[in-house]
């Protein structure tokens, strides 16, 4: 069972963990060994509450697919328990970024200072530009 917080759990088995190989450098053993993991949760079938479900599917994540299957690839580390911990954290971090409130945008103003200041810089600009033109004799 993973524990997102105090009252949101996904259970063991809507997780699907498979060991596969693990891309790059290894030596002799990259080519033997299946160290790295992947990871599929179903965000439609499971368990979670329906909003955090409509949450997390409405995240702009390449890792979602169409269908609503979250794939996370762990590989960072050599061992495979390394790996679906790893994966496992990335999982709980995923919907943990989704739980989240996101911050009301506050409307400013630039201060009148500042926008003059941007209007003479322009001026003084268009003044050098001009000057920049052939000369009549």
């Amino acid at each position: 069972m993973v524990k997102i917080n105090e009252h949101i759990f996904i259970m063991d088995n809507e997780i699907d963990l498979q060991a596969i190989r693990a891309q790059g450098a290894g030596g002799q053993n990259v080519n033997k060994v299946s160290s790295a993991i992947h990871l599929r949760f179903d965000i439609p079938g499971s368990s979670l509450p329906d909003e955090i479900k409509e949450k997390l599917l409405s995240q702009k994540d390449s890792r979602v697919t169409k269908d609503g299957v979250l794939v996370i690839k762990a590989q960072r580390f050599r061992t495979q328990e390394k790996n679906r911990e790893d994966a496992i954290a990335r999982l709980a971090g995923f919907v943990q970024k989704a739980l989240r409130a996101r911050k009301k945008r506050k409307s400013t103003r630039p201060k009148i200072s500042s926008v003059m200041k941007r209007l003479d810089s322009k001026t003084k600009k268009s003044r050098i530009k001009k000057l920049r033109g052939k000369v009549a004799y």
